[in-house]
């Protein structure tokens, strides 16, 4: 069992769910669901095929006899092929009907629509669960003062849980990509070798529309609610780009968040969860490395690198298709997803128990609020009947003693201090701190959350209530 390469996508990173959807065992039950529904649809619209031949397809459609299909693919070299002859064996009454008409892409591209249609639900419910715990720290943070940085340096103020909008913000536009996508996902339908649907229209005697009928009928069985209107023989891939593309945006929002929790985490601010029994370091016991959001950073680079596989394929077909799509959508694609996923995962993961610091927080903010009170304390001095002028020098000159007092000389900042013993301000120590509320400059922060939960997101997890509840389980 030690002894061949095993992705650590399956080993450590994805979750059951979504590693089924790219299993074996799903392609090829679809494959077969596939079969029943061309010929189904195929007698609906005349052909010879009995409802017998359908049952005995339908009673065997999840018994796939592996060992028939592996043996018979060593000999003609063809999956599908040997899955239609291991079907086939199965049922001898209906062998004759199986596949009538169609291509490999039939139960090919169609299955990987399904499959990718399929997996883009699930990372949609989880976008929405990691929404759902956003939301409940937003709320729980609304009007925490918390030093805000622009460039990473001190700036004005925020509030943790504005800033946890932020990070909604992104993962709601890429909700808005997904649910667009989702709903323009389309069947390839039964086109035929070059997408001219030739086979189908000599078997319905020349009839186009019985040839239109088919592919509809065929979708709507499948959940779809149409076919591509035209094609080659495959789908456009194109498609497998969209797709991608939406995961490698959700992969950017995640790794933004992980970059801020971790330089939080340095501040000793906000933290990820930290186990009773995890160890930070082999070496240094005493650390806490954050490493679930080091784990997103580096799953969200492989599937923002990942998105130029697709692009590659969609751009370098030729006509109406070449084989070269093959090898790297079967890496690319699954991959992507069960990346994806696992990162969701982590980031439901990291939500669900940040921890926060808000002595350490408050600390911070207040070593900066006096350089940011400034502009305040200005116009108090001015009301009490000082020189705008005059003042704005000398909160300059004694701004920069303060500074020098804090990084050259290790020491607090004390430019209240400094304000105070100057007599052209005519405020008192008192005064000075009484202006040192943090609350004072975090502007609309808190109404903002409150706007933004209200507006933005609360309408779409009463939507999609039923989709709640989701925990994550961490492998490593």
């Amino acid at each position: 069992m030690n002894d061949k390469y095993v992705s650590p996508l399956s080993e450590r990173y994805a979750s059951p769910q979504m590693q089924y959807i790219f299993s074996p065992d799903k392609k090829f039950k679809t494959w077969r669901k596939l079969w029943i529904a061309l010929a189904e649809t195929e007698k609906e619209l005349g052909l010879p095929i009995t409802q017998e031949q359908i049952d005995e397809l339908k009673a065997h459609k999840d018994e796939i006899n592996y060992d028939v299909a592996k043996e018979r693919e060593k000999l003609v070299r063809h999956d599908v092929m040997s899955h239609v002859y291991a079907y086939g064996q199965q049922c001898p009454k209906a062998k004759g009907i199986i596949h009538l008409g169609a291509t490999s892409c039939y139960v090919g591209d169609n299955t990987d629509i399904i499959i990718m249609t399929e997996a883009l639900e699930l990372v949609r419910k989880k976008v929405i669960n990691v929404l759902a715990e956003l939301a409940k720290f937003a709320e729980t943070y609304k009007e925490l003062p918390t030093l805000a940085f622009t460039h990473f340096q001190p700036a004005q103020p925020t509030t943790v849980g504005k800033r946890a909008t932020l990070w909604m913000m992104d993962l709601k536009l890429d909700l808005d990509d997904l649910d667009y996508l989702i709903q323009s996902m389309r069947l390839l339908g039964s086109k035929g070798t070059t997408g001219t649907q030739a086979s189908f229209l000599e078997l319905f005697d020349g009839d186009h529309e019985k040839c239109r009928q088919l592919d509809q009928k065929i979708a709507e069985k499948m959940g779809f609610p149409g076919c591509y209107p035209v094609s080659g023989q495959t789908y456009s891939r194109k498609v497998d780009s969209r797709v991608i593309s939406v995961l490698a945006g959700i992969a950017q929002s995640a790794h933004k968040f992980s970059n801020d929790i971790r330089l939080l985490q340095h501040l000793k601010e906000v933290e990820e969860p930290f186990e009773k029994n995890q160890i930070g370091s082999s070496a240094m016991a005493y650390k806490r490395n954050p490493m679930r959001s080091e784990r997103i950073a580096s799953l969200a680079n492989y599937v923002m690198a990942d998105m130029m596989n697709p692009m590659l394929v969609a751009s370098t077909q030729w006509f109406e298709r070449t084989l070269d799509d093959s090898a790297n959508k079967r890496l690319s694609v699954p991959e992507g997803f069960l990346a994806i996923d696992g990162i969701l995962d982590l980031y439901l993961n990291v939500v669900d128990g940040l921890v926060v610091y808000d002595k350490v927080i408050e600390k911070h903010i207040m070593a900066e609020l006096p350089f940011m009170a400034t502009e305040n304390i200005m116009m108090d001095a001015v009301k009490a009947g000082g020189d705008r002028q005059e003042l704005h020098e000398k909160i300059r000159t004694l701004s920069m003693e303060a500074g020098k007092n804090v990084k050259v000389n290790g020491l607090e900042n004390n430019l209240l201090e400094l304000i105070a013993a100057d007599p052209a301000f005519g405020l008192s120590l008192e005064d000075l701190k009484k202006t040192m509320d943090p609350k004072r400059y975090v502007g609309r922060a808190p109404k903002q959350v409150e706007e933004f939960l209200a507006e933005v997101i609360r309408p779409v997890l009463d939507a999609n209530a039923e989709l709640l509840g989701m925990t994550a389980e961490i492998t490593v």
